[in-house]
């Protein structure tokens, strides 16, 4: 697994980009809550936890708990414009993550099933979209767009074809501040997967 960060930016200008692939960090994502604050704070920008709570509908208790965790794990952080007055503390996601996934080998069998559940939500989440793309895609009017093709490649070639993806989404990104008129929230993904049975 290797992707742009739940925000949708892998890196934004000319802001290096941190890679985050301890089992620690990833863990923290490995909660459907989490990811949907995430996803809230990139789409729509920084928020209160109270102001979560009422979009998500949770307690502010609960909020404030995951909010803390995706502090430690480094995937948010304090909105320093906003948070200046003191009142209530206000989130942002943290900009230029490159977040990928440890060797197999490398991973215990807790942290092996920690990822796994991570994928079950983010596979959830691309069906919910995939589902999206088929049944909206004629009244888009140009908002989506879908790509599907087959190559033969060594495994050098489909490190150096991911790679690649993630400069373009690095070329790609803005930030909602730097983002111009006309922009929207859009989702990428994109995975490679051996279609025969050979290992």
């Amino acid at each position: 697994m290797t992707e742009q960060d739940e925000n949708g930016r892998v890196g934004v200008g000319d802001e290096a980009r941190r890679t985050v692939s301890d089992p620690a960090s990833l863990k923290a994502l490995a909660h459907p809550l989490r990811l949907k604050i995430l996803r809230r704070l990139g789409t729509s920008g920084p928020a209160t936890a109270t102001t979560l709570a009422a979009v998500l509908d949770e307690n502010t208790g609960t909020l404030s708990y995951h909010l803390r965790q995706l502090e430690r794990a480094g995937f948010i952080e304090d909105d320093p414009d906003r948070s200046a007055s003191g009142r209530e503390r206000w989130w942002r996601g943290v900009r230029g993550l490159d977040v990928r996934r440890p060797p197999q080998a490398e991973l215990t069998a807790a942290e092996r099933a920690v990822l796994g559940e991570l994928d079950r939500l983010r596979m959830e989440e691309d069906l919910e979209l995939a589902r999206r793309y088929a049944l909206e895609h004629p009244e888009a009017e140009g908002w989506m767009r879908g790509s599907r093709g087959l190559l033969h490649l060594t495994r050098e070639e489909l490190a150096e074809f991911h790679d690649a993806y993630l400069e373009l989404l690095h070329r790609f990104a803005h930030g909602r501040k730097e983002a111009t008129p006309g922009t929207r929230p859009i989702a990428l993904r994109w995975f490679g997967v051996p279609v025969d049975t050979e290992e």
